[in-house]
């Protein structure tokens, strides 16, 4: 069986966004349910010098829309980061899911060597062929990014579990 590039980015990206936001509708019942202010879930982080709940959601939802439009060719749309409630990141989240359900397959199957430009930090750049950066880059930092929002909820009693990131099989 052969897998096209849109194949191994779009459908993973979605699914992957789509157990966040369940994640987060998780957290934020529990923030309810044990009266507990949501601020202190969103601004919560597993270690000082991490970034806390909301910025992982805001990276994973950056990295996945930006990624799938570095490998289309077109530039994705800003989001302003400034969510500090879990509707605002649900919200977030339901965006970028809609924005990856724009593309085609044509917009992203032969994209795996395409050389893809991406910013770094301090003006540089790094330069990489399109399936390094989808397999290599991409899904890698996403999976990070919602891993660590999962682990800081779990990790302040959110009861989730590895279903919850796997999601439903389909």
């Amino acid at each position: 069986m052969t897998i096209s590039m849109y194949q191994a980015s779009i459908p993973p990206l979605k699914r992957t966004l789509n157990n966040l936001i369940g994640i987060l509708k998780k957290g934020e019942a529990h923030a309810e349910a044990k009266k507990i202010d949501p601020t202190v879930l969103i601004n919560s982080r597993l270690y000082p010098d991490m970034f806390a709940l909301a910025r992982q959601v805001q990276i994973a939802s950056d990295v996945s829309r930006r990624g799938v439009s570095r490998l289309a060719g077109v530039d994705a749309p800003t989001m302003e980061d400034a969510e500090t409630t879990f509707a605002e990141l649900i919200d977030r989240l339901e965006k970028a899911i809609s924005y990856l359900e724009t593309f085609t397959p044509d917009q992203i199957d032969g994209s795996e060597e395409k050389e893809v430009t991406v910013p770094i930090g301090g003006g540089e750049t790094m330069v990489m062929k399109g399936w390094p950066f989808l397999s290599m880059f991409v899904l890698p930092n996403v999976y990070f990014h919602v891993t660590t929002a999962y682990d800081i909820l779990r990790n302040n009693g959110v009861e989730v579990g590895k279903r919850d990131f796997l999601g439903q099989p389909k």
